[in-house]
């Protein structure tokens, strides 16, 4: 092992700002880590060119049917999961789209299981158990950058030809880590000393917001900023459903439910048949035709 693999991560390091945030008041306490957490914003910025470059790939993986993955564990796992279930809802994907590996398994979702990071065997186990190919992008999240799990999936991936990202805090670890894009925002140390559940799980929660969500954008899956493709599987979604295809055509609330009851719920379909005065059928043929872009289905100037 190389003197820098030795070097202490930012994620470890001591934060002098907090070494004595145990005599504080409970307001100075909020205080502080509210001035911590605004760091966070500005890493993830100082990161917006490689999070573009990785959502043009994970869009380019897309097309040609590949899946994304997220590695993960721990915190950087649980929001690996997180991100990848809410895709579905959002956006109207299948659930195998975009999927979360996280060490331990489903049990390390409720429950800490630490030591199942440590085998980087087992992160190749898990590719290896998803069929993941050449067409796919595996996206590796680790705090530290030095997850075996991790970095044992990533170093998979790679052989198999899928396109690779990781995601970490700690530029420390950026020279050994093995993917193509590292997207690396630095926040800086923890205020409670090594818990990256804070200002490292914030960034990471921010950069896959914006991978999966830039994504979607560029796939059709939005409409100026109103989420067109969603699946309403509740009665809150189906309430904003409605109010989408609202302020979509300017039709009243009865008369959108109607039309969205004639689209069997589906939001971009029932905009379709409005704007092109056509069946369900017809609307789904247009927006095959273009792409399922609303903007090209409706004849809309961009």
């Amino acid at each position: 092992m190389t003197k820098k693999h030795r070097l202490l991560p930012t994620t470890e390091k001591r934060n002098r700002v907090s070494e004595n945030i145990d005599k504080l008041s409970t307001k100075q306490i909020v205080d502080l880590i509210n001035t911590e957490d605004a760091f966070v914003p500005a890493a993830v910025a100082r990161q917006s060119k490689q999070i573009a470059t990785a959502i043009d790939v994970i869009v380019e993986r897309f097309k040609k049917g590949g899946r994304l993955f997220y590695v993960g564990a721990g915190t950087s796992g649980r929001l690996g999961v997180l991100d990848a279930s809410e895709c579905p809802p959002t956006f109207g994907v299948s659930p195998s789209l975009v999927q979360g590996i996280i060490a331990g398994g489903r049990r390390a979702l409720v429950r800490a299981a630490e030591g199942a990071e440590d085998f980087p065997e087992d992160g190749a186990a898990a590719i290896k158990k998803k069929h993941v190919r050449s067409k796919d992008i595996v996206i590796g999240l680790a705090a530290c950058g030095m997850t075996p799990f991790v970095h044992g999936a990533l170093k998979q991936a790679m052989q198999i030809g899928a396109a690779t990202v990781f995601v970490t805090c700690a530029p420390e670890a950026v020279e050994h880590i093995p993917a193509e894009i590292i997207i690396n925002p630095v926040v800086g140390a923890e205020v409670v000393t090594g818990s990256t559940r804070m200002k490292a799980g914030t960034a990471t929660k921010l950069v896959l917001n914006t991978l999966t969500t830039g994504a979607m954008i560029k796939l059709g899956k939005v409409y100026g900023n109103l989420m067109v493709d969603l699946k309403a599987t509740n009665d809150k979604l189906r309430d904003r459903s409605i109010r989408i295809v609202m302020e979509m055509t300017n039709l009243d609330r009865p008369s959108s439910r109607r039309l969205l009851a004639r689209a069997q719920g589906q939001v971009k379909a029932a905009i379709v048949m409005h704007f092109r005065r056509t069946d369900l059928a017809g609307a789904l043929k247009i927006l095959e035709d273009s792409e399922q872009f609303l903007r090209k289905a409706i004849k809309e100037t961009p």
